[in-house]
């Protein structure tokens, strides 16, 4: 009977984050469709939205209660074991690993390399777990030997900028390698990143090592940007022109239902395709080395279930649902004569995409936390919603004016970067980790599709155009974040002395002249 009250206490929570998630996509098509687009969207295509922002609830709360009850247990076990171990060749080797098979059950990778027409689906999959493992393995390193977070970025987005503009790299892959490095940091991978970084920071035991934990998900965010861009030097556009989406027609309720139940049993066999490398690492290091009882195993097996389930669930919403509203919305509003609407649209589902970011939530608790009330929650969040708002904005902006995403990226990038040695260094972990978190689920389920069929509409190039909403937005917090770290530093020095203060560094210099005659 316990059992049943905390599966349906944990499975309540998480239905309610996914519907303060999924609920203002909801109520924005729903206007749409009433009004603008009234004699644009069928009822039928409606039926098929609201089914698949159905199955997008339910799957995202089955997939993070099970990510909860089986991914991050699973996650603290081993990070613990690696810590008691002591050795930083295993703690590196096992970083690469662990980093390389999170990121292949992450949803949202899924979803937007199903996007991209320019490269198979598993092929961008694999490069982009590369990238996360190869950079988790080098965040440990950077905590261990205490090195400066902006100083390897500098060096690292340095060398991005220096690939994209060099002859090597086609222009088409730019778009598609920021927007890979802004969805890996998902709902699997930002909890499990994170609750590793505080367990492999405790290996100093240091004043700074907490705040130190912070950063890792900039640093993994990197990784798919470089991974991606080398694949581009190996493979070609041939010329793509167009998305390969289309918004599909529904005659009748027997095929809306069928497409569903098609997708169903597809998504299921890849879903398990997905988390078959991580089973297997667990059953491997559970025999070699944790030896965890039997009932705690249970619990494992029953969460991997859950996310199994919940993962089949959401990406068969997602694909079939969801996303072909977004771009038929995104192409209705681009072929009509208010095409302008699409950049208030976008700012405005950008504002509550963020704001009911189940990950932004976290992130917002642990960041008040660790500093002490000195990044406040409610500022931090306000901070987020505000800077994505402007950038899918903007993002709208660019795809309906041809803007070249690197006359947006480049000099904002440069900016928070030269920033980052003004600011005390937590604002820089948290800034940047901000913008891996803040392109969650509905970022890449909704907005990027949106984006996708009004640069159809337009006619835009949709490998340079249609993508890179998804860069934009984990983009922004790097500037506000940093900007609230500026304001505070300013503010602490023109701060005036109380007179408690001045007494006792009075006392203080009355003892150390005492002390020195």
């Amino acid at each position: 009977m316990k059992k049943k009250l905390r599966f349906i206490r944990g499975f309540s929570e998480k239905l309610v984050e996914s519907v303060r998630s999924v609920l203002p996509i909801v109520v924005i098509v729903l206007l749409l469709s009433g009004t603008l687009l009234h004699r644009e969207i069928s009822g039928y295509m409606l039926l098929s939205f609201l089914t698949g922002a159905v199955m997008l609830i339910v799957g995202s709360a089955f997939f993070t209660l099970g990510a909860d009850v089986s991914m991050m247990p699973m996650g603290e076990e081993v990070g613990a074991h690696l810590v008691r171990s002591r050795k930083v060749w295993l703690i590196v080797l096992m970083c690469f690993v662990i980093g390389c098979i999170i990121t292949i059950a992450e949803p949202d990778l899924k979803v937007l390399a199903e996007q991209v027409p320019i490269v198979e689906t598993q092929v961008l999959i694999y490069a982009v777990a590369a990238g996360i493992g190869l950079f988790l393995a080098l965040s440990f390193l950077r905590i261990l030997f205490q090195i400066g977070l902006s100083y390897i970025l500098m060096f690292f987005y340095a060398l991005i900028f220096i690939l994209i503009l060099s002859p090597l790299i086609p222009n088409d892959f730019v778009a598609i390698a920021f927007d890979s490095g802004g969805v890996t940091t998902g709902p699997i991978t930002v909890p499990f990143i994170m609750a590793l970084g505080l367990g492999l920071a405790s290996l100093r035991g240091d004043k700074t090592s907490q705040e130190d934990s912070f950063g890792l998900v900039a640093l993994c965010s990197v990784g798919p940007i470089l991974t991606v861009l080398l694949l581009g030097i190996f493979s070609g556009t041939d010329g793509v022109t167009a998305s390969g989406q289309t918004a599909p027609v529904y005659t009748g309720i027997a095929e809306l239902l069928g497409a569903f139940a098609h997708a169903i049993p597809e998504y299921a066999l890849e879903v398990a395709t997905a988390l078959l490398p991580i089973l297997v690492f667990f059953v491997i290091y559970q025999f070699a080395a944790l030896h965890l009882p039997k009932l705690q195993l249970m619990r494992i097996a029953v969460g991997l279930i859950y996310t199994a389930l919940g993962l089949t669930i959401f990406l068969a919403g997602v694909n079939v649902g969801f996303m072909p509203m977004g771009y038929a919305i995104g192409e209705k509003l681009g072929e009509s004569t208010f095409s302008w609407i699409l950049v208030p649209l976008g700012a405005l589902i950008g504002y509550f995409i963020v704001a009911a970011e189940p990950a932004v939530h976290v992130l917002k608790e642990q960041v008040e936390d660790i500093t002490d009330g000195g990044i406040s929650a409610r500022t931090m969040g306000i901070a987020l919603a505000v800077g994505v708002a402007v950038s899918a904005g903007v993002s709208l902006l660019r795809v309906l004016t041809g803007l070249p995403l690197l006359y947006i990226l480049l000099p904002c990038y440069a900016v928070a970067l030269v920033i980052s040695f003004f600011v005390p260094p937590i604002y820089t972990s948290v800034s940047f980790d901000s913008g891996g978190v803040a392109s969650g689920p509905m970022t890449a389920t909704f907005l990027l599709p949106l984006a996708q069929g009004a640069c159809a509409a337009v006619g835009g190039n949709p490998l340079t155009e249609g993508f890179g909403v998804v860069a934009m937005v984990a983009m922004t917090p790097l500037l506000t974040i940093q900007t609230l770290g500026l304001i505070a530093k300013l503010r602490s020095r023109t701060k005036p002395v109380p007179h408690e203060l001045e007494l006792v560094e009075g006392e203080i210099m009355e003892f150390t002249v005492g002390w020195d005659d």
